[in-house]
């Protein structure tokens, strides 16, 4: 009967170890997986909110701002929906980091080490199966030899009781049976010693190597099992990290939701559509019947005629071509030029030029300070020519002023066109050079150079107030002066040394050690006129501020 190791015992147990490791990464690999897939949705679902969201909110113009509080809010929805979908990318990202990388990685390092342990059991039970296999050959090799010893043992003792067998026959079995036996001897404490070291071997190999593999087996199961564990928990935490900011997006989309306001839409859509026309009037009653006979009973209807001869009112006598004209939606007018808008309705056309007017009056002031500036840059050249050439500034400024006079020109313009349509006659361009305001007329005249000259009414002026509604519509010197179309020259700069609040009418506030250009100087009654850089104007106190003059401001300053 053939023995088979202690050892054999654990093989299966080795094998099922093998198998539940290799299915746990396995499982670790699908979980992995799983997060690849998850991520990608997340990639994809936020690709397809950032498609649609370009689809209903392209790029437009200035002009194309939405005003409607709907759309406003609609749009800002899809701006909460847009960072919604960053969320989800960010989701995306983190997951892609935080779970699906570190497993990759941790599946990687986890089936190194598997095989390493593997491989230390494998060698464990191959050294004690070699151990097993060389105690075995001597143990057959000891029963082998007790065999031939005993067969030596046999052929002896037949020998020596044979009275025939000669001497010599028996001296030769006699010395074959010592060979046997001491072979026999040598086998056994050979087998002995195989014996013993095989079973010191598999001592260690039951309870020190195997169970350290299995240990380390164990511990990387369980490794591998916490880690899962964190990866869940990090798979929730992305979403519960991002949770917070998707709650403000929702709660944007909300808020955005409760703006929409009926009565706002409303008002806007009657203030885009105001025409301004008068509604019609009365269709007058036009008698064909005068030049009939009335032969009919007095109970007939007649026409009442018109008392004391009166002719009827001829604003009221319609014609073919007067009809098309008393309502908005008869005959269109030809098209005149649309420079001046006046294809539109009078509310409308107003609107339109008004903001025409605003525009050219921001560049402007935009062409006014860059002459500023280049003047400034010119007296710095003219003070230190080693830092540049003045003359080579002068094509800029004179290109500045060309700018200037064209942007005026078209300012003039459009309000002549805005005056008129208002109802008002166009006098803004003229009471500058009026007898009114300058008594000097001699000094009302362009320089050369583009520049204007003038005066200052000597009169005293008191501090701007509050004007009276009633004469809101009456002329003065000070609205005379605000009023005007032309914005005033830069003459110095000033720094605030106190802050002041600017309530009445006509002044302007300042905080302090803010800088202002100097477009008036104080006329003997304590104010000196300012004018911020947002080209705002209005009187501050002389005494709140410190001024410093430009050098040509005395005789005459650049007009602007």
């Amino acid at each position: 009967m053939v023995l088979q190791p202690l050892s054999s015992v654990y093989t299966d147990q080795f094998e099922n170890l093998d198998k539940h490791t290799q299915w746990g990464i396995d499982f670790l690999e699908r979980y992995s997986k799983f997060v690849k897939e998850r991520l990608e949705i997340e990639q994809t679902y936020a690709k397809q909110l950032r498609n649609l969201v370009k689809k209903y909110c392209p790029k437009r113009s200035k002009d194309d701002e939405p005003r409607f509080s709907s759309c406003v809010s609609f749009y800002s929805i899809l701006n909460e929906l847009n960072d919604y979908a960053g969320q989800r990318e960010v989701v995306a990202e983190e997951m892609g980091h935080k779970v699906y990388g570190e497993l990759m990685r941790y599946s990687q390092d986890l089936k190194s080490e598997r095989k390493q342990h593997l491989q230390e059991g494998r060698k464990a039970q191959q050294y004690l199966d070699q151990c097993w296999k060389q105690m075995d050959n001597s143990k057959k090799k000891f029963e082998r030899e007790c065999k031939e010893a005993e067969k030596s043992q046999i052929s002896y003792d037949r020998l020596d009781n044979d009275i025939n067998a000669t001497k010599s026959e028996v001296e030769k079995a006699k010395s074959q049976l010592y060979l046997r036996t001491h072979s026999a001897d040598e086998s056994k404490n050979e087998y002995a010693a195989q014996l013993q070291n095989f079973n010191g071997e598999q001592w260690k190999h039951f309870n020190v190597a195997i169970p350290q593999i299995f240990k380390n087996l164990q511990d990387m199961d369980e490794r591998r099992t916490v880690k899962l564990g964190e990866t869940y928990r990090s798979f929730a935490d992305v979403e519960r990290r991002v949770v917070p900011i998707i709650s403000k997006c929702l709660e944007g989309m909300v808020t955005a939701a409760k703006a929409v306001d009926q009565r706002k839409d409303s008002a806007i859509v009657v203030e885009s559509f105001k025409s301004g026309f008068e509604p019609p009037g009365d269709y007058p009653f036009e008698d064909y019947s005068q030049n009939l006979s009335r032969t009919g009973s007095d109970n007939t209807i007649s026409t009442p005629k018109n008392e004391g001869g009166v002719k009827p009112d001829p604003k009221h006598s319609i014609s073919k071509t007067a009809k098309n004209k008393l309502w908005l939606f008869g005959k269109k007018p030809k098209a005149p030029s649309l420079e001046d808008f006046s294809h539109l309705p009078p509310e409308q056309r107003r609107k339109r030029l008004q903001a025409r007017i605003d525009e050219l009056s921001k560049e402007l002031q935009k062409e006014v300070d860059q002459r500023d500036a280049l003047n400034k840059m010119k007296d710095v050249y003219e003070k230190n020519p080693q830092m540049g050439d003045p003359q080579s500034l002068q094509p800029k400024i004179s290109e500045t002023m060309c700018n200037m006079e064209k942007l005026r020109s078209e300012i003039h313009k459009n309000e002549s066109w805005l005056s008129e349509v208002e109802g008002k006659v166009s006098t803004r361009g003229d009471r500058r050079p009026s007898a009114d305001v300058n008594h000097h007329a001699s000094h009302g005249r362009e320089s050369p150079e583009g520049s204007y000259t003038d005066v200052p009414n000597q009169e005293h002026r008191s501090p701007p107030h509050q004007p009276d509604p009633r004469q809101a519509h009456q002329p003065d010197e000070f609205d005379d002066e605000f009023d005007d179309d032309d914005p005033l020259p830069v003459i110095g700069h000033c720094k605030a040394l106190y802050s002041f609040s600017g309530q009445n009418e006509g002044t302007l506030l300042m905080k302090e050690n803010e800088v202002l250009y100097i477009i008036e100087e104080d006329k003997g009654d304590g104010w000196t006129r300012a004018r911020k850089q947002s080209g705002e104007e209005g009187y501050v106190p002389t005494s709140y501020v410190e001024i410093a003059m430009e050098k040509n401001s005395k005789g005459a300053v650049t007009y602007i």
